[in-house]
């Protein structure tokens, strides 16, 4: 029993590590510009398909097929950021009419990319060359996928160094600024759209990042990666504390946590009701999430 216990926690963690990246992307979008991107999974599944297309076609090593992925996610992010939230942007736009015109026009674009991936690659299912194809990590009893051990590392990186990008740069001043005032950083001098452009493609590249190890570590690709991955991201997101990256983190451990756990007492078939569960009822008692539970503090932007 106590074996199954330290079993399954271990591979909650590894689980949600990848829940993990998936939220900092969401949450760096969501800290600065208050709007949700729906399409940001259906980009980082792009990706994806553009590192598939290459593997099919060059057969190149891990390192060019992340940075196809990467690069494929942050040219669908600027595409979703350019025809989406930038007009709003333009129009001097905001509040609750910018967000709503937004987020429905991202979930439009949800559709086009993913019918742009099944007509690029018709196959409902592509496999996709694994990271690391070894046995897995034992420590006694146990045993630890390395690909997710990976994920794991990333996330906590990733969050370090966003973490030190928004507290120690211009850049970080810039969107720090834009999130308490934006219309006072605009007269400040700040150029908000750029900030916005920028803000885009650092989240892609996150996405794109996540989306290389999600697909490595599965070892396949379909269409269904992108509602997976905004799904799975958007609730990670709220589970740690909306606009909080360390929440972000917290929050995506914390539901593959719950997924693994739920799995091994009551079966697959509860796994996502019991995670919906948890946030419904985490978010009626403190909506801030459990980030600041952790720390006793409001959940802080960015």
């Amino acid at each position: 029993m106590l074996v199954d216990l330290i079993q399954n926690t271990l591979d909650g963690l590894a689980l949600g590590s990848a829940y993990a990246l998936l939220a900092l992307g969401f949450t760096l979008i969501f800290g600065v510009l208050r709007r949700a991107n729906l399409a940001y999974g259906p980009a980082i599944m792009l990706g994806a398909y553009a590192a598939t297309w290459v593997h099919l076609q060059f057969h190149v090593g891990f390192l060019a097929l992340a940075a196809v992925t990467i690069v494929g996610a942050m040219l669908a992010g600027a595409y979703v950021e350019r025809l989406c939230f930038a007009p709003h942007g333009r129009r001097g736009r905001s509040g609750d009419a910018a967000a709503i015109a937004s987020m429905v026009g991202s979930f439009a674009l949800w559709m086009q990319l993913e019918e742009i991936a099944t007509l690029w690659l018709p196959k409902h299912l592509y496999a996709f060359p694994p990271l690391y194809d070894g046995p897995p990590l034992a420590l006694g009893p146990f045993t630890l996928r390395l690909e997710y051990v990976a994920m794991l590392a990333c996330a906590v990186l990733a969050c370090f160094g966003l973490h030190r990008l928004l507290a120690r740069t211009r850049f970080g001043l810039a969107v720090r600024a834009i999130v308490d005032q934006t219309d006072g950083a605009r007269l400040a001098g700040i150029n908000v759209p750029r900030v916005f452009f920028l803000v885009f493609a650092l989240a892609s590249a996150l996405g794109g990042l996540a989306g290389y190890l999600i697909a490595a570590a599965h070892e396949q690709v379909t269409p269904m990666l992108g509602m997976w991955s905004t799904l799975k991201g958007m609730i990670a997101m709220m589970l740690g504390g909306l606009g909080s990256l360390p929440g972000a983190v917290v929050g995506g451990v914390a539901l593959g946590l719950i997924e693994s756990h739920s799995q091994w007492l009551l079966g697959p078939q509860y796994r996502d009701l019991i995670a919906y569960f948890v946030l419904f009822a985490l978010l009626a008692a403190r909506p801030a999430g459990l980030w600041s539970i952790l720390t006793r503090k409001p959940t802080l932007a960015a």
